[in-house]
């Protein structure tokens, strides 16, 4: 049976969830995320490998998006900052043609006027944002039903 890959790549400050304004972000670190998401790859109906990557640095995220290209089944990223200003990270998610959930643990939209605006959004399969940590899973039950031919929308 085939074995797919989702690849998850937090950007820069992600590393400080948990403490970092928990009234905005939560009380959730992302040693938890990869916790949960190991154990929803676990019980998926499909063989699912769960990969993660955080780095604080632009051109660190640039070379994992690259490095998915032609192994990852998948992408769920939470660029942070990035979101609203990388072209560097949307370039690369465009030449990597890996499938790209975009995740944001509060609701940028909600927020202040610079965050409602996402450079990566046009060349993801969608965005999830809001939801807190929970929003990880819900790209992850996207993919794992998509790896099963049951997605309502192809990306």
């Amino acid at each position: 049976m085939t074995s797919y890959l989702v690849v998850v790549i937090n950007g820069p400050n992600l590393n400080l969830l948990g403490t970092r304004q928990p009234e905005i972000y939560g009380r959730t670190t992302l040693a938890d995320i990869e916790t949960a998401l190991q154990t929803a790859a676990q019980k998926a109906n499909v063989p699912v490998e769960i990969e993660m990557f955080q780095s604080n640095y632009e051109g660190g995220i640039v070379e994992a998006i690259q490095g998915c290209r032609g192994r990852a089944d998948g992408i769920i990223i939470n660029p942070g900052a990035l979101t609203h200003y990388s072209i560097a990270v949307r370039d690369a998610i465009a030449a990597c043609d890996v499938p790209t959930i975009e995740v944001h643990l509060s609701n940028i939209h909600a927020r202040e006027e610079f965050r409602h605006h996402s450079v990566i959004a046009p060349v993801a399969v969608g965005q999830i944002a809001g939801f807190g940590a929970d929003g990880y899973l819900l790209a992850l039950s996207y993919f794992t039903a998509r790896f099963a031919g049951r997605a309502l929308v192809e990306g």
